[in-house]
């Protein structure tokens, strides 16, 4: 294995004339038959992006669907059957096709960029995971065009789950599809903790790194720890359905309950794994338009890691009405307040850092300010409904409904939005319109408000959630036609910011590199980035690197004529070696098609999973076969694998 100074004929990236060879080592292949070839991390985060946008909007007309069913009492808009199709698609494609994907997307763009890297850990692991997830959502969606939807709410509880409340293959194309999903989500969560750990910039040490690349990190510790409990789980009732096991029925010994802690111990994590991210955006956000520091950066991360902990001690409070010991369930009515402690310390830091600040409120400092209303007053309705008699009153009635959106609409879609608005320059090169971007902000606040504030009435007035209709005698009419009207407000806002994100490459101006004037390491990078996103490396020495008088320091001495990074140490991020990492190919793709296979036969004969596995075993040894092996460097002996620094 030969080192820098024994390799002839090499080109370096400090060379002269090293830049297109660097734009050709890392160029991904053109053309239709070309983009299944991707692995370039910008490119696949940027399609999970997108992606989970599509589902967003598709999640978002079928709970318009169901706002005109619910719009007057006794509407026969559509029946009860469809209605409940429509409402678990809702919830399946808002938490498992739309949230997490987007986060993950979120990460996988702009993680290697804040770190000074070239590319994710795993890129081809990184383009099976989207090529699983993709096959997922359009499985899913096929099912509900003929008529083959799942049902049972997009938590699936058993025993309506089972094949004899919900025969049919409904149900098997969501416990199929939900474990196919889970798969893309660990893959994408182990890349990102082995890039975030192993290919900081050199300086780059835990105390420096962004809040956002922090928010990424604890999230994906929490997918690595949450995800494989409902994967049991749905695999558990996949096995009920096909081969009439007894893990969830009662009367073979089995237990419902069961199925109701696997799912809870994955479902209210999941609620945080969506969250986290967003906390680390508003940090971002606010740190940028204020332009200073956020105050008690280590206050922030330990609250970011606490709420990681404590969000897996909080799952029983989803199942209070289910006869469980009093005394267990005091447990966790006491984890469920104490979950507000780290959210509550940060949104002192956040006040604290705006305090005294000029404050620049463009579009997306403007959805920042509507996070923190709209997320306290989730919170506040969350500690109301980890109260145990509160609770049973309120337990599958509309206000849960409130609880749930506003938890999960001000604290991850509004942030979502603003990292949208605040990155969508770095990542297109174009400008969004201001204008449009504060009409939209307008419309989607008071949209909301008006959506969701009136359902703590609805609950309260006794309207169980999950009913397709309801009679004229209730009471309800009255509101749940002012909250339909107001759900098409709130439409129209975020129509307008689809609307701004297409035309505004075409209209909007130049961005430049950092339209912004922000801190971190992505505006270092040409907007859009090249395909190696830096043409050299930096050296980090401060958690503010861009607002540093002082030009960044440069590694020297990478290859520029193959793809290699460096690989630091874990603590202090000094080089540890360099890595020559794999080139585009079509196996990934081909990998998902044969898992998909599998997954699906499955569901209709138990030996075509067989045959999946078999095909994918041929699918993974193309993936390894050694066209070009993998080569870590040996540093030379004074300990550093790069020739200097400039």
């Amino acid at each position: 294995m030969k080192n820098h100074s024994q390799t002839e004929q090499a080109m370096f990236d400090d060379q002269e004339g090293s830049e297109p060879i660097l734009d050709k080592t890392w160029l991904s292949p053109p053309g239709f038959f070309g983009w299944f070839t991707h692995v370039n991390q910008r490119q696949i985060g940027f399609r999970f992006v997108v992606t989970s946008l599509i589902f967003f909007a598709l999640g978002g007309l079928l709970a318009l669907l169901m706002r005109l069913q619910l719009v007057q009492p006794e509407n026969t808009l559509m029946g009860a059957d469809f209605y409940h199709q429509i409402m678990t698609m809702h919830g399946t494609t808002m938490m498992f096709f739309f949230a997490v994907p987007a986060m993950e997307g979120l990460g996988i763009y702009l993680v290697p960029l804040m770190l000074g890297t070239r590319d994710m850990s795993f890129p081809r692991l990184n383009a099976f995971g989207y090529y699983v997830y993709l096959i997922a959502g359009i499985t899913l969606y096929i099912a509900l065009f003929l008529g083959m939807a799942p049902d049972t709410g997009w938590f699936s509880y058993v025993p309506l789950a089972g094949i004899d409340y919900s025969p049919g293959q409904g149900v098997s194309f969501w416990t199929t599809m939900i474990t196919f999903i889970e798969i893309s989500a660990l893959t994408a969560a182990v890349e990102l903790i082995v890039t975030i750990l192993k290919q900081r910039a050199p300086g780059m040490t835990l105390d420096r790194m962004p809040i956002f690349v922090w928010s990424i990190l604890v999230m994906s510790f929490m997918i690595v720890f949450a995800m494989p409990t409902v994967m049991v789980g749905s695999v558990l009732l996949a096995l009920d359905r096909t081969f009439e096991t007894q893990f969830f029925v009662a009367a073979g010994g089995g237990d419902p309950l069961l199925w109701q802690h696997l799912f809870w111990f994955f479902g209210h994590p999941e609620v945080y794994i969506i969250v986290v991210p967003a906390l680390g955006i508003v940090s971002t956000v606010i740190s940028t338009f204020c332009q200073r520091e956020v105050f008690g950066y280590t206050a922030v991360v330990l609250s970011m890691v606490t709420i990681g902990f404590v969000s897996f001690g909080l799952w029983v409070h989803h199942m209070f009405t289910t006869g469980l010991p009093h005394l267990g369930l005091s447990f966790f009515t006491a984890a469920s307040a104490m979950i507000a402690i780290p959210s509550g310390v940060q949104i002192f830091c956040w006040i604290a850092t705006l305090w005294g600040a000029k404050i620049k409120f463009n579009t997306p400092m403007l959805f920042i300010m509507g996070f923190f209303a709209v997320f306290v007053i989730g919170g506040l309705t969350g500690v109301m409904a980890a109260s145990i008699p509160f609770d049973m009153q309120a337990h599958d009635s509309y206000f849960v409904v409130a609880h749930l959106h506003y938890v999960l609409i001000g604290g991850a879609v509004l942030p979502f939005f603003a990292g949208l608005y605040y990155w969508y320059p770095k990542m297109t090169g174009s400008m969004l319109s201001e204008r449009l971007g504060r009409w939209s902000f307008w419309l989607i606040f008071i949209g909301l408000n008006l959506t969701f504030f009136p359902m703590h009435q609805l609950g309260l007035d006794g309207m169980p959630r999950r009913v397709y209709t309801y009679l004229h005698n209730m009471g309800w009419g009255e509101i749940n036609f002012f909250v339909t009207c107001a759900a098409f407000l709130m439409a129209f806002g975020f129509l307008l910011t689809f609307i701004n994100a297409l035309i505004s490459p075409y209209q909007s101006r130049s961005a430049g590199n950092n339209p912004w004037h922000a801190d971190t390491l992505e505006w270092w990078a040409e907007s859009p980035p090249r395909n190696f996103n830096f043409r050299h490396l930096p050296v980090i020495n401060s958690r503010t690197p861009l607002w540093q008088k002082a030009p960044l320091q440069k590694v020297t001495g990478i290859r520029a004529d193959r793809r290699e990074i460096i690989i630091t140490t874990l603590l202090d991020a000094k080089p540890q070696g360099v890595c020559i990492m794999p080139t585009p190919t079509y196996w990934p793709f081909i990998l998902a098609l044969t898992v998909g296979f599998g997954f699906l036969g499955f569901m209709f004969k138990p030996i075509l999973f067989v045959v999946g596995f078999f095909l994918s075993f041929f699918a993974i040894v193309g993936w390894l076969w050694p066209a070009r092996p993998w080569l870590h460097e040996q540093p030379p002996e004074d300990g550093h694998p790069v020739r200097g620094l400039q």
